[in-house]
């Protein structure tokens, strides 16, 4: 965490590795967010492009009926200027300045829609083999464009598992000895409400049951990481690069101009 004054959300993430910020958008704030989800899932659907973000391997194999899927885009703000508008919001960035510092930076945001009765689930796992950084600096916040309750595939989460440190082979495709004995049906489950985002450091066990309600479960996932950190050479996922709040201190001519 950062040496700064440490507020009590900084206390409970620090402990816990999550922190879940009820409220934090309005009705007012998630109507255009709602209506701008629904636009870009047509748009996808429409496109006739690979969306279904479905993993592979023996764990969903164990979760997951045939025909489960879960509909997947990377950065909704490419899409919506609403949505760049709430990564850029007061409120949401001053929880995640508690939890990182006053230096916050996109990597990337990620939209899910879990289908009603038939959406996917994600295995337990670690962020940081997808996307791994210096400092193990990079934190996730859920943004809930519909409620998430355990019966829709909510999000599950080992409370202070990100003590762990990186765990070998925790991308969640398939069992080992360290996720068994972390299995995603005794992690903790947390509700969430419509407005609800859920942040989460990226070496913290979570995952997600399948949705087997009769609704439909809408989230966008925002990875951010501290300015002061930087992303590993190699790395595969959209970095962005785009300061949401403060300094990017490892920016250059060459990474600014990068796709």
């Amino acid at each position: 965490m950062s040496e700064r004054s440490v507020s009590e959300i900084g206390r409970f993430f620090e402990e816990n590795g999550y922190y879940h910020a009820k409220g934090l958008l309005s009705a007012s704030q998630l109507d255009p967010l709602v209506r701008d989800f629904d636009r870009i899932v047509g748009q996808l659907l429409r496109s006739g492009e690979q969306v279904d973000a479905t993993w592979d391997g023996d764990e969903t194999a164990r979760l997951a009926r045939a025909g489960d899927r879960i509909l997947h885009t990377h950065n909704v703000q490419k899409y919506s200027r609403a949505w760049l508008n709430a990564f850029l919001d007061d409120g949401f960035l001053d929880v995640a300045e508690e939890i990182l510092g006053p230096d916050i930076v996109l990597h990337h945001s990620k939209l899910f829609q879990k289908p009603a009765e038939a959406g996917a689930p994600f295995p337990m796992h670690q962020d940081w083999p997808y996307f791994p950084t210096e400092q193990d600096r990079m934190i996730a916040a859920i943004v809930h464009v519909s409620d998430a309750t355990d019966e829709m595939g909510c999000l599950r989460v080992y409370p202070g598992s990100h003590k762990l440190g990186r765990i070998a082979g925790a991308d969640g495709r398939q069992a080992n000895a360290t996720l068994d004995r972390y299995p995603i049906e005794q992690a903790r489950v947390l509700e969430a409400k419509a407005g609800d985002v859920v942040f989460f450091h990226y070496l913290t066990l979570h995952g997600s049951m399948p949705n087997r309600s009769d609704r439909t479960r809408k989230t966008v996932l925002v990875q951010m990481y501290d300015g002061q950190d930087r992303v590993v050479e190699g790395n595969t996922h959209p970095d962005e690069r785009m300061v949401l709040r403060g300094w990017n201190h490892h920016a250059s001519r060459a990474s600014a101009a990068a796709a």
